[in-house]
């Protein structure tokens, strides 16, 4: 219950503070391409339900198609000017203050992944995330803008490695915990180096 009573007041207070940040973002955006300020996109949240996350869009409007949803990878072609500094100091999250208020995240927790991701084992084999041990473990707790896996594993981590990181989250959270990968967090993007494939700060 202290966790949600911050969240709400914290996300709130970021929502009115970031307003004016709001409006230069999506100048920015707008002016690039013409494109949509917003991207939605369904991820799997509290329980396994799926909810709509909000972020500024930070790729081509045209970026899945004929691919279907893969992830950014170094230098992706599909992230715009604007996307690339965006990405790099998490101001494309922004928008996921208003999932926070509403209660479909948190500040801190797991990644929100999206439903019937896929990851590749060894061997080329694929396996939906769901399959993967821990995802049951990830989903006990609200989906997070940051975490221990977003702040310390490497990026191009495989996802399974990652699920250790995030039952690491939930076996070992706290308030104290939530505080420190916060303020690591805003150091990171203070840095712009959230896209570093190596160490973050």
């Amino acid at each position: 219950m202290l966790k949600r009573a911050c969240d709400v007041a914290l996300s709130g207070l970021g929502l009115v503070a970031s307003a004016p940040l709001w409006a230069l973002v999506a100048i920015a955006v707008k002016l690039e391409d013409r494109g949509p300020v917003f991207f939605r996109q369904e991820r799997v949240g509290l329980g396994g339900c799926p909810f709509i996350a909000l972020k500024f869009r930070s790729m081509r409007p045209d970026a899945e198609a004929g691919v279907g949803a893969v992830q950014a990878v170094e230098r992706d072609p599909r992230v715009t000017r604007v996307g690339r500094f965006m990405r790099a100091t998490a101001m494309d999250e922004l928008p996921q203050l208003w999932n926070i208020f509403r209660g479909d995240m948190s500040f801190v927790g797991p990644r929100a992944l999206r439903p019937g991701e896929i990851d590749t084992k060894s061997g080329g084999v694929l396996e939906r995330l769901e399959d993967v041990p821990g995802f049951a473990t990830r989903i006990m707790v609200r989906p997070g803008l940051t975490g221990i896996a977003q702040v310390y594993a490497p990026r191009d981590l495989p996802r399974r490695q990652k699920f250790r990181y995030d039952r690491l989250y939930v076996e070992r959270r706290s308030s104290w915990l939530d505080a420190r990968l916060i303020l690591l967090s805003f150091w990171i993007s203070v840095l712009g180096t959230w896209e570093v494939r190596g160490r973050k700060y």
